[in-house]
């Protein structure tokens, strides 16, 4: 992606040293960087450090006459092909939520046509504050892009969320965020499942498991967001059905498969779905009710069809199919394996034991498993790793088609 221009927005707060790194890790990747350093934000890095870094001066003075004839806050919002927010205080996030616009971050983040990319960092406290998370909330309806916080110590410390992402890992959010820009899956078909499995024993109980669909709705959007022709397939989830996808409701299992058969043929197919194992094997027509002398009802159980391992042997076969591995030990160990017994390209795993809140949370730790090894991913937002695996997806199938 190099020559893309980038409007780094500095605010006030000790992680703004981070913002260096970034500059610098930015300027390694052939991006140029543009800067404006808030009057908060110079109290932790001078402006001589950033304009050393990025190599071009440094904006601070929203009434500076010489730099309002040489290049506008409105020109300066928009000569970049994004705008970021490192760090993103409480009070950037709230101006740009309410519209207030009386210094030259504020005023520049209110005049761009341009994506923008927040990466919060403030005390876990003003984190979790009403206030900021209805800001947040306001913020993404409005399509504003957030990587991070994360969960860690901090200056003052205390700890937990409020943590900026690390530098490396907003530079990714950055790339991921230009490719979404960039229509990188145009005229790719892909093909997500998502959500749990609802496998009746009568007409009031079913089995079924914990996923709430969230990383699987999280994908087809980061798909669709690529440019990809994208059809979710879909268990029962109280989730909105994401824009410019298509969703194919479902109940079970043997339902999924059909409607995936039917979805083919496809480019890529991530199987992020908790399909159940097994089903009753036949569906009591009425309620099954206690017996009087006690006794429980025997439940014969049968397989259920395979879907990642049929659908990484279909025909036509996708270029890539991805699985899931939702795991509560050994989690590397089993995906391996999985992966190499379905016949997928790469393997999602996660370790889903109780306490790590990932099958109802918003957040995901995850390894991508592949041919080429196990690669470690921090603690995201799902919404991240669906970007995150949505940009490598589309690494590899512009590779493939080159």
């Amino acid at each position: 992606m190099g020559g893309r221009k980038i409007l780094l927005i500095i605010g006030g707060g000790i992680a703004a040293y981070k913002s260096l790194e970034v500059i610098r890790r930015l300027r390694q990747r052939g991006f140029s960087v543009g800067a404006v350093l808030t009057k908060a934000g110079a109290e932790f890095v001078t402006p001589l450090s950033v304009s050393a870094l990025a190599g071009e001066k440094v904006f601070q003075d929203l009434f500076s006459l010489t730099d309002e004839s040489e290049m506008g806050h409105i020109e300066l919002s928009r000569s970049a092909d994004l705008v970021v927010v490192a760090p993103a205080t409480a009070d950037l996030m709230a101006k740009l939520a309410g519209g207030h616009a009386n210094d030259l971050a504020s005023t520049t983040l209110l005049a761009t046509d341009k994506t923008v990319l927040m990466a919060p960092a403030m005390n876990v406290r003003m984190w979790n504050h009403p206030a900021t998370q209805r800001n947040l909330a306001q913020l993404r309806k409005d399509g504003i892009v957030f990587v991070g916080p994360g969960d860690g110590e901090m200056a003052c410390g205390e700890f937990g969320p409020g943590r900026m992402a690390e530098p490396n890992d907003i530079v990714v959010a950055i790339e991921n965020t230009l490719a979404a820009s960039s229509g990188a899956l145009a005229g790719v078909k892909a093909l997500v499942t998502a959500g749990p499995t609802h496998e009746s024993l009568d007409p009031v109980r079913f089995i079924s498991n914990r996923s709430s669909g969230k990383q699987g709705y999280a994908i087809a959007t980061a798909l669709a967001e690529l440019g990809a022709d994208t059809t979710l397939v879909s268990g029962p989830v109280a989730l909105e059905a994401p824009a410019r996808v298509k969703l194919v409701s479902v109940e079970t299992a043997q339902e999924m498969l059909v409607a995936c058969d039917r979805a083919l043929p496809a480019d890529v197919v991530v199987c992020a779905a908790a399909v159940a194992d097994w089903r009753p094997e036949t569906t009591a027509g009425q309620k099954l009710k206690k017996r009087q002398n006690g006794a429980t009802p025997v439940i014969t159980l049968a397989e259920n069809p395979d879907i990642l391992a049929t659908l990484s042997h279909a025909v036509p076969r996708p270029a890539l199919v991805i699985g899931f591995a939702a795991e509560t030990e050994n989690v590397v160990a089993y995906a391996q394996a999985k992966r190499t017994r379905k016949g997928c390209d790469w393997i999602v795993a996660n370790d889903v034991s109780p306490g790590t809140g990932i099958m109802s949370g918003d957040q995901n730790r995850v390894h991508l498993v592949s041919g080429d090894g196990v690669e470690d991913w921090p603690l995201l937002d799902k919404a991240e790793v669906a970007h995150r695996l949505a940009a490598r997806i589309a690494g590899v199938l512009k590779g493939r088609t080159a």
